[in-house]
C-alpha cells in the first residue's frame, strides 16, 4: 500500500492505493462561512492541521492498518519552481514525519500531477501524448502531457478561473462555498442564450467580463437559473475554442479533463456541444465524478508509479 496526502485550500485528503489497483480514499471539505467566497491560507493551515490527524486515522482504520511501503504527498499546487501555498506545507510536514517513522520512501508531487493521475483511472485507452484540462477553483488550464506525467502549459485563464466564476456567482446568488452543485441545479433549469461573449487572446482567456455581466444580469431582476446557464455556457463556449485552437497547433486529438468543475454533467454536456458545433473532433476523456474533485487517490497512484520504477513494489 502507498499513502497518498493532498492539503489543497478547502479539502483535506489522504488515501491508500494498492498495486492491484485498488484504493481506499478519505477527504473533508473545509467549509467556509455562509456568504464568503473562502478564507485565507493562514486558516486553511489550521484547519487542515485540526483535520489531518482524523482522516489519516480514519483512513487506516477502515484500510485495516496495512503495512505502508511508502509515503506520497502534494507540495505544491503544479509542477514549476515558483509555485508554492502555504496549505501544502501541512501535508507536507506529516508525510515526512511518517515516512521517517516507518522507513519507508517519501516522494513529493503537485497537486495537479495528482490531478491528471486521478483522472487516468478507468481512462487507459488515452494516447501516450494527450492534452489536459484541469478546471477548479484556483485553475484553469489546458496543458500538454505524457503518462509520465510531464507536464507543459500552453494556456489558461489570465484572471478568474472557471471555479472562480461560479462561486462568486453562486455567493451572489445567495449559494453557499463552493457553489458548483448549487450553481448545476440551477443552470439545468434555466434558459440560454449564450448571452456572454467569450473573452479570448493568443493562449489566454479571461472571465472578469462574464462576472460582471452576471452581475449585472441579477441587478437587473433575471432568474437565477438563466444567469448560471449562461456562465456555464460561456466557461463551455471559451473552452472549445481553446481546446480547437490547442490540439490543431500540437496536433493531439485526445483531451482528459479533470478538476472539481469537471465533474459537472451539465458543462460536460455543453462543452461536447460546443466542439460538434465547431466541427472539432476530439475524443474527450473524463475524469470519474469521484475523482474530479480534490482527492488523493492520484497523489497515491503517483507514489505507487515511482515505487514502480525503482523496482521497490
Amino acid at each position: 500500500m502507498i499513502l497518498g496526502i493532498d492539503t489543497s485550500c478547502y479539502r483535506t485528503s489522504a488515501a491508500l492505493a494498492d498495486r492491484d489497483g485498488s484504493f481506499f480514499d478519505r477527504r473533508v471539505l473545509l467549509e467556509a462561512p455562509k456568504g464568503t467566497r473562502g478564507f485565507r491560507q493562514s486558516e486553511g493551515v489550521f484547519r487542515h492541521v485540526q483535520t489531518l490527524p482524523a482522516v489519516l486515522s480514519g483512513l487506516l482504520r477502515e484500510a485495516g492498518h496495512p503495512s505502508i511501503d511508502a509515503v506520497c504527498v502534494s507540495v505544491k499546487p503544479r509542477p514549476a519552481d515558483a509555485s508554492y501555498m502555504p496549505v501544502f506545507l501541512v501535508g507536507e510536514g506529516q508525510a515526512i514525519a511518517l515516512a521517517e517513522a516507518m522507513q519507508v520512501p517519501l516522494y513529493r508531487t503537485s497537486h495537479q500531477q495528482g490531478h491528471i493521475r486521478a483522472a487516468m483511472v478507468g481512462n487507459s485507452a488515452i494516447a501516450d501524448r494527450f492534452l489536459a484540462v484541469h478546471l477548479s477553483g484556483g485553475t484553469t488550464e489546458i496543458l500538454q502531457c505524457d503518462r509520465g506525467l510531464r507536464v507543459q502549459r500552453i494556456g489558461g485563464s489570465g484572471d478568474l478561473h472557471a471555479g472562480q466564476l461560479i462561486d462568486r456567482i453562486g455567493v451572489a446568488m445567495g449559494c453557499g462555498f463552493p457553489s458548483g452543485p448549487e450553481m448545476e441545479r440551477l443552470a439545468g433549469k434555466g434558459r440560454c442564450a449564450s448571452l456572454f461573449p467569450t473573452a479570448i487572446r493568443a493562449e489566454t482567456c479571461s472571465f472578469s467580463g462574464a462576472e460582471a455581466q452576471a452581475l449585472r444580469m441579477l441587478a437587473a431582476g433575471a432568474s437565477c437559473e438563466d444567469v448560471a446557464a449562461e456562465v456555464y455556457s460561456v466557461i463551455a463556449r471559451t473552452l472549445a475554442k481553446m481546446l480547437k485552437e490547442a490540439s490543431l497547433r500540437t496536433r493531439t486529438a485526445d483531451v482528459l479533463l479533470c478538476g472539481g468543475v469537471a465533474s459537472s454533467d451539465f458543462l460536460r454536456k455543453m462543452l461536447s456541444e460546443r466542439l460538434d458545433r465547431l466541427e472539432c473532433h476530439l475524443r474527450l476523456f473524463w475524469a470519474r465524478s469521484d475523482l474530479s474533485g480534490d482527492n488523493a487517490v492520484g497523489t497515491a497512484l503517483i507514489g505507487l508509479d515511482l515505487l514502480n520504477a525503482e523496482g521497490k513494489a
